[in-house]
């Protein structure tokens, strides 16, 4: 967690996924429940030694990305309006073995060209089939559902 006002819990999300290694990045790809009703959003992350990249398609839509040392737009776009979020990402951790794989992301977010939060994105997944993936974030309004989510 990083500038997490006191009080702020992780958020933590364990999902089902799917997992691949193609071309040398990985590939997850996971549903979320967003609300009660409606269509499961479907999250698609690629991660590879240059970055990190969060596809949103279903109740909300997005693609982010995360590059160390960068700022890029993304449009976060949900049934209520869409938002325009800047991400700099300031630190990325890849840790890569045959059964897991480690991403630890620091990265600063803006709405609207106003800042918003300092963030952490912590994703770990596990087993030949990815039977697990887990995303800690540092508190829900700035947790990427955000693919994971925000």
């Amino acid at each position: 967690m990083m500038d997490a006002p006191e009080g702020d819990e992780p958020i933590e999300i364990v999902v089902p996924g799917e997992y691949y290694f193609r071309n040398g990045s990985h590939y997850l790809r996971y549903e979320e429940m967003l609300e009660d009703h409606g269509d499961p959003t479907v999250n698609y992350i690629k991660i590879s030694p240059k970055g990190m990249e969060v596809r949103k398609k279903g109740q909300v839509n997005t693609h982010m990305v995360f590059e160390q040392g960068k700022r890029n737009m993304a449009f976060y776009t949900t049934s209520f309006g869409t938002l325009e979020m800047g991400i700099s990402a300031t630190n990325l951790e890849l840790k890569e073995s045959d059964s897991r794989l480690d991403m630890k992301v620091n990265y600063s977010l803006d709405l609207n060209q106003e800042h918003v939060a300092d963030c952490c994105l912590d994703i770990h997944a596990q087993g030949k089939k990815c039977r697990r993936i887990c995303a800690v974030g540092n508190n829900e309004a700035n947790f990427p559902q955000v693919g994971f989510s925000r």
